[in-house]
């Protein structure tokens, strides 16, 4: 009889034991698809921001190659208007020394004119 009992709760602890053995692997594996799904969600994350930091790192791009194209034409306007000035400047010296040539030329047929005048 003692061994009956003893059997008995033999056959009762390695039931128990093995059920909690099921157990704590279901729990474990539940524990590792928690642990895969978490995994998943901060890579998709992570994918995002770093679509979103490659787009702002574009944008920024973009905007220094326009500022730099602005900044080229400004310095060709710039360019273009200092030597249109300075055409421009140049002429007016040029008709300056014309004018001045020809104030000359008739001030000197005035006094020739004068001298004349006054011979005769």
């Amino acid at each position: 009889m003692k061994k009956a009992i003893l059997s008995t709760l033999l056959l009762t602890a390695l039931t128990l034991s093995f059920t909690a053995c099921r157990d704590a692997a279901d729990k474990a594996k539940e524990a590792s698809e928690t642990a895969t799904d978490a995994i998943g969600e901060v890579g998709e994350a992570a994918e995002g921001a770093l679509e979103k930091a490659g787009e702002t790192v574009e944008n920024a791009t973009e905007i220094v190659e326009d500022a730099k194209a602005v900044a080229e034409d400004a310095i060709d306007s710039a360019s273009e208007a200092v030597g249109d000035v300075k055409d421009a400047a140049e002429k007016a010296a040029d008709k300056a020394k014309e004018v001045g040539s020809d104030i000359k030329d008739a001030a000197g047929e005035a006094a020739d004119k004068a001298k004349e005048a006054v011979k005769d």
